[in-house]
This record gives structure tokens, C-alpha cells and sequence, in this order.
């Protein structure tokens, strides 16, 4: 039998523990996190962002199956199919959803203003409405700008350097993506002094891409400049082979196209985004807001050159841009 004074104690020593045990509760208890893209669930591009995102998440504590659970939707790669899982991810009520590209980014926004998004590889998140400014955010969305504008006008400088027989540039599109207007506008701006002219091709559907580019090609002197979308990351095997078979030079956004055979790429770390977005993640899961954490710029740019490619198209990639370049493929 416990006397009255015992009693007191463990139930004043109980009392003490409370608070620690309940802190430990909350700790593990189970987060939700909602994932949605353009690329298939087997697309390798994919499997890095998410790969890079439970990196970040593990770093800062979280565990997959013992503290968090990750939602996926993949392959949204038309407005119907982005709006019916955009509505899917909100229904199952996430602590936060991370998206990327801005066609991801404005179907999940229709949807709530509740649910806090941090969106990665967005060109213009205030041009787009998803965001205020980029200082403060203002809403339920914050996150990773892929490029600035005036950063276009490398393309074209690229291109001309690695293939200077170059004069009419194809400028490949998605027209519904937010920074497109703003890209092809500083790629225009740039061209005249380079000798070129550039004109947009949109991307819309596999047939379209490959009738635009195949009418490109019946005249000399052409080359690419491919801007970041979801459609041109699907597409990009497309693309790239359409290239080489025309024998188009094409400067792309990111350095999975030149892994993938394409020639050369100027763009943002996009896997080092996904490790600050996790951090984000973190951020929210405790307990800050969306409209509070600033919209962040790259912090690293990258140059791959495909020398593989550059032979193959009958290029002499000049020494000054090999090195230059973070990275070449033999």
C-alpha cells in the first residue's frame, strides 16, 4: 500500500514528465508532405529531386515511416491531369506540399490558400501571382526561383559561341509556363548583336514538337535554345534526338539534357534546390508560415558540355568554353 506521502511524490515526479513526454509525442508524431511533378514516377530526373528532398529532410531529423509520410503525384503533364491531382494531394489535408515549376505551382494555388507550398524551379513567382514579392511572400507559397530573366541571354551567347555558323535561333516553349514571355524576351533582346534572329516554337504535344522542329530544320544555319518547362523535361529525349538528327546545335537549361545526350547546358543546380526546399519542409513542420520565409535565387549555376555531341554535330568546342565548363562529357 503506498502511503500519502509516496503518492505525492510520483504523482508530482509523473506531473514533471508530462511535458517531456508530450514534447516527445509531437516530435514523432506522424507529419504529412505532399509531392507533386511533372515527371513520371521512373523518370531519373524525378528520382534525383526526390532523392535530393529526403536527403535534406533526413538531415534535419525527419524519417520517412517514423515522423513523416510523403504523398506523391507524378507525371502531371497536362492542365487536367495537374488540377485533379492538385485537388487529390489537398483532399488528404498535408502539413505542406512541395511542387515543382510554376504549371504545378498555379493548379495546387487555385486550389488553397491554406495549405502551405513550397514550390522549387519557378521562374517568375510574382509575375504569376503566387507569391507578393520575393522578401515577403505574403500568402501560403514560398520557395526556389530557377533563373532570373536578364540570365537568358546566355543562351544564345552560348550558342553562339560553341556554334558560331549559327543564325537563326528556335526558341522551344511552353507557352502557359509563367517566365516564358520574360526568357524569349531577353534572348530577343541579346540576338541582334550576335548576328541571330530568334523566333519561339511552343511546345504543346509530341506532334507539334516534332512537326516545328523538322520545319525549322529544312533551312541552314539553325540552332535551339530550349527553355525550362515541365513539357521540355518530358519531352527531352525527343528533343535532343530531333536535334541530332537535323544536326541542330541546342543550348538547354539544366544538366540532365546533356546527360541525356543533349550538347550543352547553362542552368541552376536543381538537385541543390530540392536540399534547400527540404529545409523549408522543416521550417513549416515547425511551425514558421510560408509568407514569412523569402523566395531564394540560385546559388550555383552549372556548365556541362557534351563533347561526345559537339564531335558528332562537327563542332570545335573552343578551349575557352571547355574551361569554363563544371563539367564535360566524353
Amino acid at each position: 500500500m503506498i502511503r500519502r506521502r509516496e503518492f505525492i511524490t510520483l504523482l508530482g515526479g509523473a506531473a514533471a514528465a508530462w511535458p517531456l513526454a508530450a514534447r516527445a509525442q509531437q516530435r514523432e508524431r506522424m507529419r504529412r508532405v505532399g509531392w507533386l511533378t511533372s515527371q513520371a514516377a521512373n523518370d531519373p530526373v524525378a528520382q534525383a529531386y526526390v532523392a535530393a528532398l529526403l536527403q535534406g529532410l533526413q538531415e534535419a531529423g525527419w524519417s520517412v515511416g517514423r515522423n513523416v509520410r510523403i504523398d506523391y503525384r507524378w507525371g502531371a503533364a497536362n492542365a487536367e491531369l495537374k488540377r485533379r491531382y492538385a485537388a487529390e494531394l489537398i483532399a488528404l489535408v498535408p502539413d505542406v506540399i512541395v511542387t515543382t515549376g510554376d504549371s504545378n505551382t498555379g493548379p495546387l494555388l487555385q486550389a488553397t490558400r491554406t495549405v502551405p507550398i513550397v514550390f522549387v524551379l519557378v521562374p517568375d513567382p510574382v509575375g504569376a501571382g503566387f507569391v507578393a514579392s520575393l522578401a515577403r511572400p505574403g500568402g501560403n507559397a514560398t520557395g526556389f526561383l530557377n533563373f532570373e530573366f536578364g540570365m537568358s541571354g546566355k543562351w544564345p551567347e552560348l550558342l553562339n559561341q560553341i556554334a558560331p555558323s549559327v543564325t537563326r535561333v528556335a526558341v522551344l516553349r511552353d507557352p502557359s509556363a509563367g517566365g516564358s514571355m520574360g526568357q524569349l524576351g531577353a534572348i530577343q533582346g541579346v540576338v541582334s548583336s550576335l548576328r541571330m534572329e530568334a523566333s519561339p516554337i511552343d511546345l504543346r504535344d509530341v506532334g507539334e514538337i516534332e512537326r516545328a522542329i523538322v520545319d525549322f530544320a529544312r533551312s541552314p544555319n539553325g540552332g535551339l535554345v530550349v527553355l525550362p518547362s515541365g513539357l521540355s523535361s518530358v519531352h527531352r529525349e525527343l528533343i535532343i534526338e530531333l536535334a541530332s538528327r537535323h544536326r541542330l546545335p541546342a543550348v538547354y537549361p539544366f544538366r540532365y539534357f546533356v546527360e541525356d545526350g543533349g550538347l550543352i547546358c547553362y542552368g541552376p543546380d536543381a538537385i541543390d534546390q530540392l536540399r534547400r526546399a527540404a529545409g523549408y519542409v522543416d521550417r513549416v513542420l515547425h511551425g514558421e508560415k510560408p509568407a514569412d520565409l523569402l523566395v531564394q535565387a540560385p546559388t550555383k549555376y552549372d556548365l556541362v558540355i557534351n563533347l561526345r555531341t559537339a564531335r558528332a554535330l562537327g563542332l570545335d568546342v573552343p578551349a575557352t568554353l571547355l574551361a569554363r565548363a563544371d563539367e564535360v562529357i566524353e
